[in-house]
C-alpha cells in the first residue's frame, strides 16, 4: 500500500473522551492505520480524564487504540484564564510533540485546528516534517462574530499573525467547505502559493445513523405523534444556533399544520425551550423536548419528517460544516436550513435535499413550509436523502478516503 510504514503525528486540542474525539477524530485515524500509517496521536484531555474513573477509561481507550495501530498520548487541557491557559498548553504541547517526533521519526504532522497547528509551527522549524493544517473554522473571525473579541484587538491580531505563519509553512490545507477556499486562498500566507487542498466536511458514520421503520413507530407512539407532521432540531440551544428564529419558524409552520409537532433533542435547558414555545402561544401538545444519549438520537430522528437548523450567518460560518446536516440526511430527513452557512446552499440548490430560508420573515417561512411539505410527500424521499448523505458525508467513503489521498499527495510529493 502507498502509505505502508509512513509515520504521522496527529495533534488534537479536543479530547478523545469527548464526543467530538470519538466521532470526528478516532474513526479517521483507525482508517489511516488500516492503510498502513503508523499513527501517533496527541490530544489534550479535560479534567474528568484525570479522575479515578477517567484514568481507567483512558487506559481502556489507550489499549483499544493500540490494538488499532494508534499510539495515543495525552496532556491536560487548561481552560482559564483563556489566553495564558492556551499559551501554556501550546508550550507544553511543543515540548511533548518534539519528543514524539524525534522518538517516532515522524514524517508528517497533522494538526486539527489552530492551536495544534501553532504547536506544529515549532516542529516545522526544528524538524524535517511535512504538515497538514486541518482548518476546522476561522478562529479569529469566529470569536469576533460571537462578540467575544474585538476585530483588531490583541487576541485577534495574535491569532491572525500566527495563522499567516501556519498558512505560509503548511504543505496541505483541509477545509470543511468548498465555499471558503476561494476566500482564504487569497489571504496572506496562501496567496500565490502552491499548496495541496482538500475539502473534507464533517462526516457521519452511516452504520450508526440511519432510518428505521421500527424506531419510527416506537418513538412516535411514545411521543403520541400519530400522523402529525413532525420537525426535529437536534443540538445545542442559542449561541451560533438561532433558537428564537427556529421557534418563529415553527409558529408559522402551525398556521399551515395546526397539528404539527416540533421535537427538540437537546441537553440544553428544557425551561428555555418551554419559554420559547410559551411566548409564541404554542401549546404543549405541539412540541416535545428530550435529552437523549448519542446512541438514541438516530431513533428519534427516524420519528421526524424533516430536520431544521438555523445558524447565525456570518463570515466565519462560511467555513462551517454542521454535523447535524449529515445526521439528518443519513436518517432520510429533508433539511430546513437558512442560507449562507458553509456549503448548505448547494445542498438545496444542487442536491435538492431540502429548503433554504433566505430571510427570517413570515413570507420566506411560508414559502419554505410549502416546499418542504411537497418534498416530504415524495415516497422515495428517505431513500434519496440517504443517498445524498452517502455521496457527501459518509465517514469512510468520503472522509477517510480523502484523508488517505491527501496523505499520499503530501508524503509522496
Amino acid at each position: 500500500m502507498a502509505l505502508e510504514g509512513r509515520r504521522s503525528l496527529f495533534i488534537s486540542y479536543n479530547g478523545m473522551l469527548e464526543p467530538l474525539g470519538q466521532t470526528q477524530v478516532m474513526p479517521y485515524l483507525r482508517e489511516l492505520a488500516k492503510r498502513g500509517v503508523n499513527v501517533t496521536l496527541l490530544s489534550f484531555e479535560k479534567p474528568r480524564a484525570y479522575s479515578d474513573a477517567g484514568r481507567e477509561q483512558c487506559a481502556q481507550l489507550q489499549q483499544q487504540l493500540s490494538a488499532s495501530g494508534i499510539d495515543w498520548h495525552w496532556l491536560p487541557y487548561h481552560q482559564t484564564p483563556s489566553l495564558p491557559a492556551t499559551a501554556y498548553d501550546v508550550l507544553a504541547g511543543r515540548r511533548y510533540a518534539k519528543r514524539l517526533v524525534e522518538q517516532k521519526k515522524i514524517e508528517l504532522v497533522h494538526s486539527r485546528g489552530h492551536i495544534p497547528a501553532t504547536i506544529a509551527l515549532a516542529l516545522k522549524k526544528h524538524a524535517s516534517v511535512k504538515t497538514i493544517f486541518d482548518l476546522r473554522g476561522l478562529m479569529a473571525e469566529e470569536y469576533v462574530d460571537a462578540e467575544h473579541w474585538r476585530k483588531g484587538g490583541v487576541p485577534y491580531r495574535i491569532t491572525k499573525a500566527t495563522e499567516r505563519r501556519i498558512f505560509a509553512t503548511s504543505d496541505a490545507i483541509v477545509t470543511l467547505t468548498e465555499r471558503i477556499w476561494p476566500i482564504i486562498s487569497k489571504w496572506d500566507g496562501l496567496r500565490d502559493r502552491s499548496v495541496h487542498h482538500s475539502v473534507i466536511p464533517c462526516c457521519v458514520d452511516l452504520s450508526t445513523f440511519g432510518f428505521s421503520h421500527e424506531d419510527r413507530k416506537q418513538r412516535r407512539d411514545d411521543l403520541g405523534l400519530d400522523d402529525r407532521f413532525t420537525l426535529v432540531y437536534s443540538g445545542s440551544l442559542d449561541g451560533w444556533y438561532l433558537t428564537e428564529k427556529m421557534a418563529d419558524f415553527f409558529a408559522t409552520f402551525l398556521q399551515r399544520h395546526p397539528q404539527g409537532h416540533l421535537l427538540w433533542l437537546t441537553t440544553g435547558s428544557h425551561d428555555r425551550v418551554k419559554s420559547l414555545m410559551s411566548k409564541r402561544n404554542i401549546a404543549e401538545a405541539n412540541f416535545s423536548v428530550r435529552a437523549v444519549s448519542s446512541s438514541e438520537v438516530t431513533s428519534y430522528l427516524s420519528a421526524a419528517d424533516a430536520g431544521i437548523a438555523f445558524i447565525k450567518p456570518c463570515l466565519s460560518k462560511l467555513a462551517s460544516s454542521p454535523t447535524k446536516n449529515g445526521e439528518y440526511l443519513a436518517c432520510g430527513l429533508p433539511l430546513i436550513l437558512n442560507a449562507g452557512i458553509g456549503d448548505s446552499d448547494a445542498l438545496v440548490d444542487v442536491w435538492n435535499a431540502g429548503v433554504l430560508v433566505r430571510e427570517f420573515n413570515e413570507t420566506c417561512y411560508l414559502e419554505a413550509i410549502d416546499k418542504i411539505e411537497l418534498l416530504a410527500r415524495d415516497p422515495e424521499i428517505r431513500t434519496r436523502m440517504r443517498g445524498v448523505a452517502t455521496q457527501l458525508f459518509d465517514l469512510y467513503s468520503v472522509g477517510a478516503e480523502r484523508y488517505a489521498a491527501l496523505y499520499e499527495k503530501v508524503l509522496n510529493n
